[in-house]
């Protein structure tokens, strides 16, 4: 028998204690449930609705819950994560299953990631026995009954085949036997589907539970509470009369409609008018089909829980969780806090637990990048150990080895803002282009662009996913410094039809703008040469980010008369702006190497 719990008992669950080194003081970081220390029983009216690791109860004693200690903890054990609800639940027939639901919504459960409805194995019936199987209750009387009870008996000993309807399998392979065994051959119906049968899938999910009255999928389990009477040792109520007796445990296809939490425990009479109105309506229709009020198990396992309420299990309290992360393909980029380093591990195992399998490795940024590539030193913490990933981006497909080469995924949305302002006419010039995040995508859309970047493995990919987008042909790959880049393309007579530039590299890439003055010496003012727009990114701390970025840009260019349209990217650091500034290149800076003193 089920042991039955209330859901206001006092906790009793486990404390999971970790210790730093011995030169440190001892400090408890793990405490994924509430301490046995809590003096006073917790109610739902102290807690929000829906469930929690502070509600509940493990299934499991203390000494059976392992722990690691240890200043870098890299594991604990999943099992201390499951709880156990007490609730109430309404065993109706599975046709009005659906109908009921909809009536009764605002009574059941609604916990996120849990069904309303739960299956009880055991209770399930085909539909096409269900037309033959004696049925009583529609008022058929006897002789009718009689009659379902022979087409029944013809049905299982073989003799329904003249009627009109199929034998099933195991009677069909046993009339073959007995066929081939007199007449030396036998005509198949169908071969394929006797000699070799679907193999059921196997999951992977642990050890099997064979509980009776069961419906569970990957993240809760839902188990039926038996009655003392009925649950202890073999039915003989049978024997003793029908008045003594009770109703048989199978009643037809059934479905569980769970109640919510604050009706747990209760009887009939304490339930809602809605509810009762429900029981007259249906309680007493039918005899063999269940409509009752019974009491259940709600088991919620590690699966179920979200990736902030287990950091907020496992990490300290005044501790912020840092449930936030970068999606590069398959590798999760974290950027962890120095508070945060102790436990990187800990983290990494619950970011990938909660991710998988879209999420294969996990890393962490070591340290800020100090490099002419832009590659970041980055840690594995969980998973795999590669770093080479495909990235999908505005119908693309990129290759990226995050080891050797520069990607952000958060500036989709400005890379795509900044595609929109491009048309077909456009020709590109992509000053510090990556693996091509914007180069390829605009490709999809101007008439021709060129790309450069210093560095060789960012070209390697850059040409590389030209080819695998098949846009080679409208791209023209560099690797060459930036500011020599932009005198080459700007020399060259092919390339006097840029029309837009793109400067995305947001620490250095205003003091490349020097390279545009003079760009257009030694030719007169003429319509031959279009004015191309910038497009170049910057950082700034100060307090007006666009009237500092607008000086700096000015001091490159040496002039003061234009005018820059500022975009804010976004914040990435506190206090500290990204921003995109625009504008058209001045005549006076492009054709005069000096350009115009402030």
């Amino acid at each position: 028998m089920a042991t039955k719990f209330s859901l206001f008992r006092p906790l009793t669950l486990p404390v999971f204690t970790f210790y730093s080194p011995p030169r440190t003081a001892a400090k408890r970081i793990f405490s994924p449930l509430l301490s046995y220390a809590t003096t006073t029983a917790l109610s739902f009216s102290t807690l929000p609705y829906g469930p929690s690791l502070q509600k509940g109860h493990s299934p499991f004693p203390l000494e059976s819950l392992k722990y690691q200690t240890g200043e870098n903890v890299e594991s604990f054990d999943e099992a201390a994560f499951t709880r156990v609800f007490d609730i109430s639940a309404l065993r109706v027939p599975s046709e009005i299953c659906a109908t009921l639901e909809n009536r009764l919504r605002g009574h059941l459960l609604n916990w996120p990631r849990v069904k309303n409805i739960a299956r009880v194995p055991g209770d399930e019936i085909d539909d096409q026995l269900k037309t033959i199987l004696p049925n009583s209750d529609h008022g058929a009387g006897a002789e009718a009954e009689t009659e379902e009870l022979v087409a029944l008996n013809r049905r299982i000993y073989g003799k329904a085949e003249g009627d009109g309807e199929p034998l099933n399998e195991v009677l069909y392979r046993d009339k073959l036997a007995r066929t081939f065994n007199s007449r030396g051959y036998a005509k198949f119906r169908n071969l394929a589907k006797i000699s070799r049968p679907k193999m059921k899938k196997k999951r992977d999910g642990g050890e099997k539970r064979g509980v009776k009255g069961v419906g569970r999928n990957e993240v809760a389990l839902v188990e039926v509470i038996e009655n003392e009477e009925e649950s202890d040792g073999e039915d003989f109520s049978r024997l003793l009369g029908e008045e003594f007796g009770r109703r048989p445990k199978w009643r037809g296809s059934t479905r569980l409609l769970l109640l919510d939490e604050q009706y747990a425990n209760k009887k009939i009479e304490e339930l809602p008018e809605a509810i009762k109105v429900v029981f007259q309506e249906h309680g007493y229709e039918c005899r063999r089909s269940a409509f009752e009020l019974v009491k259940c198990k709600l088991t919620l396992f590690y699966d179920y829980w979200q990736l902030n309420e287990v950091l907020e299990a496992l990490l300290p309290k005044d501790m912020i969780t840092p449930s936030a992360f970068e999606t590069v393909g398959h590798i999760a980029h974290l950027n962890l806090r120095d508070e945060h380093l102790q436990y990187k591990k800990l983290i990494a195992k619950v970011v990938l637990d909660k991710n998988r399998p879209k999420i294969q490795t996990v890393v962490n940024k070591v340290d800020a990048i100090h490099n002419d590539f832009r590659i970041m030193q980055l840690e594995v913490l969980a998973g795999n150990n590669s770093l080479v990933t495909t990235v999908v981006e505005n119908g693309l497909r990129f290759h990226v080895d995050l080891a050797a080469v520069y990607w952000n995924s958060r500036l989709a949305t400005e890379r795509q803002r900044l595609l929109s302002c491009f048309t077909h006419r456009d020709v590109v010039c992509d000053v510090f282009s990556g693996v091509g995040p914007i180069a390829i995508s605009a490709a999809k859309k101007v008439k021709y662009v060129y790309a450069n970047d210093l560095n060789p493995c960012a070209v390697e990919y850059l040409e590389r996913n030209c080819v695998l987008n098949k846009l080679e042909r409208k791209i023209e790959v560099y690797n060459m410094d930036g500011r020599r880049f932009i005198e080459t393309v700007f020399a060259s007579q092919r390339t006097r039809s840029i029309t837009q530039v793109v400067m995305n590299l947001p620490k250095d890439a205003a003091e490349f703008l020097d390279a545009f003055r003079g760009v257009f010496q030694g030719h007169g003012p003429s319509k031959e040469y279009t004015m191309p727009r910038i497009h170049v990114y910057g950082f700034s701390k100060a307090e007006d980010p666009e009237f500092e970025f607008h000086e700096r840009i000015r001091i490159a260019l040496s002039e003061v008369a234009f005018d820059v349209d500022m975009h804010r990217v976004r914040v990435v650091a506190p206090g500290k702006w990204m921003l995109c500034a625009s504008f058209v290149l001045p005549e006076r800076v492009a054709y005069s190497k000096s350009g115009r003193n402030l």
